[in-house]
């Protein structure tokens, strides 16, 4: 089984997704743009103040680039927004890890201080949080997407007897039967 396997598509969790690649990638492009516009050396360790971060040309170009990808996953959404959330952020979590380990050093390419570091872990959490929304947790509600594909057969007994008590409450003597994947034959209930 895939991965893709397990996620459903253009469902209204996509929103979420879609707003948290959005909304960072447009920070992370904000960011970068005002990083060019400073005209810092591009490889420069000491760097200049932005929005209280410290920046040269070599972070602005890695912020433009990882803000252009997250707004076309923004664009795209669904679960390549998802997917995308989640490997961004673990890049940034990643990317604090070893630029903390750089900190004050002549290796320090990307002029990184220590709030640079904790903005990348912050960025990198947030995406995460927007990445795995509604797909991880220990109690999904068995209307979510997520534990209705992992579950076909509770879901389909779940739907068949929702279907039956609204025929009930309708008057109606035979509800509608749907088929399909992960149908349950009625005398299977």
């Amino acid at each position: 089984m895939k991965l893709s396997d397990e996620l459903p598509v253009d469902h209204r969790l996509s929103q979420v997704y879609r707003f948290g690649a959005g909304l960072i990638g447009l920070v992370l492009l904000v960011f970068g743009a005002f990083g060019f516009a400073n005209n810092v050396g591009f490889f420069s360790t000491h760097g200049d103040q932005i929005a209280g971060l410290s920046s040269n040309g070599a972070l602005s170009l890695v912020s433009v680039i990882f803000g252009v990808i997250l707004m076309v996953g923004a664009v795209i959404g669904g679960n390549l927004a998802s997917t995308l959330n989640v490997v961004v952020g673990v890049i940034f979590l990643i990317s604090g890890f070893v630029n903390l380990g750089l900190l004050g050093g002549p290796n320090n390419f990307l002029a990184f201080h220590l709030q640079n570091v904790l903005f990348s872990f912050f960025i990198g959490l947030l995406l995460m949080m927007f990445g795995l929304y509604g797909r991880v947790t220990g109690g999904l509600s068995h209307d979510n997407p997520y534990w209705r594909k992992r579950h076909p057969e509770r879901a389909a007994r779940e739907d068949a007897l929702a279907r039956s008590r609204e025929g009930a409450r309708s008057g109606s003597t035979k509800a509608p039967v749907r088929r399909g994947v992960g149908h349950v034959p009625p005398h299977a209930l």
